[in-house]
């Protein structure tokens, strides 16, 4: 989606830092993008007393940057402030994280329609989401349209997160009852992804709950049990990522890398211009690794 440069920019955004733990590195490039239109949320050490926890994710926007900008900006409150979050007496158990992340992403693209709504439709930007919440004891992954999230334990990939596709069977059901087709493995021959935040075009189906439209704001929450002396790394990217590079090959990619340098930040570098070569043209690419 979007037009393309005549030549890619090739500058890279990168950040890192540490805590709770954990290091993180961070790199982007805008490549052959009219727009930079992807974002990311680090943030080591949660409100309310949640100071031994983080959340990291990336977002990879599209037919604008508008909703990943306000997601990587508000997302998180969204999700720490709900009731649904917040345990009755002390750290929130298993089962409230899970529901609270949901009711923030439900919360926050009902949020986002109200301003588009009051900006008479102005954006019809849309921003898919992954991304991990990482308690004492618990993983969770977060996943919201055809970014992916990996976690290597054990020097093999142990879990990874399911794209949320329009030609998935259970998508291409809600899609069809909500009124819409899937061609050319697209929403209604255009949309790409079957669950996103924004793209309020697609969620304007009368007398179906937001869950029901073309396409969803409800993300897929997934907790692991963490093991501090199994676990080795976690990645977070986008599809132009996937897209280039397999689960196995992106992992044994990163590890490798790992046994020579402990700098994330490179690590990352060298992911996205991996990438590059092997496609002619490169897209918005987004890489976070911890």
């Amino acid at each position: 989606m979007g037009a393309f440069l005549d030549k890619p920019k090739m500058e890279k955004h990168n950040a890192q830092g540490q805590g709770n733990g954990l290091r993180y590195g961070l790199s982007s490039m805008q490549g052959w993008r009219v727009e930079m239109e992807d974002a990311h949320t680090a943030v080591i050490g949660l409100p309310n007393g949640l100071d031994g926890w983080s959340f990291f994710a990336v977002y990879d926007g599209h037919a604008g940057s508008q909703v990943a900008k306000y997601c990587c900006e508000h997302l998180l409150d969204h999700i720490t402030s709900n009731q649904d979050f917040k345990g009755p007496d002390g750290p929130p158990s298993v089962e409230s994280v899970k529901s609270g992340i949901r009711t923030g992403f439900l919360q926050i693209d009902e949020h986002m329609r109200v301003i588009s709504e009051k900006k008479h439709g102005a954006d019809r930007s849309g921003s898919t989401a992954v991304g991990v919440m990482i308690s004492p004891q618990h993983t969770y992954f977060i996943n919201c349209g055809d970014s992916r999230g990996l976690l290597c334990r054990n020097r093999k990939v142990h879990f990874f997160t399911q794209d949320h596709k329009p030609s998935n069977p259970l998508e291409k059901e809600r899609i069809q009852n909500a009124g819409g087709s899937v061609m050319i493995q697209r929403v209604n021959g255009s949309l790409a992804v079957s669950r996103a935040l924004g793209d309020f075009d697609y969620k304007c189906v009368h007398g179906k709950g937001p869950t029901e439209q073309l396409v969803s704001p409800e993300p897929e929450v997934y907790e692991i049990e963490r093991s501090e002396e199994d676990d080795q790394f976690i990645i977070l990217a986008c599809d132009g990522i996937w897209d280039v590079m397999g689960n196995e090959e992106l992992c044994d990619f990163v590890r490798s890398r790992l046994e020579v340098t402990d700098d994330l930040e490179k690590v990352c570098n060298e992911i996205v211009d991996t990438c590059l070569y092997k496609v002619a043209r490169l897209e918005r690419r987004s890489v976070l690794c911890f």
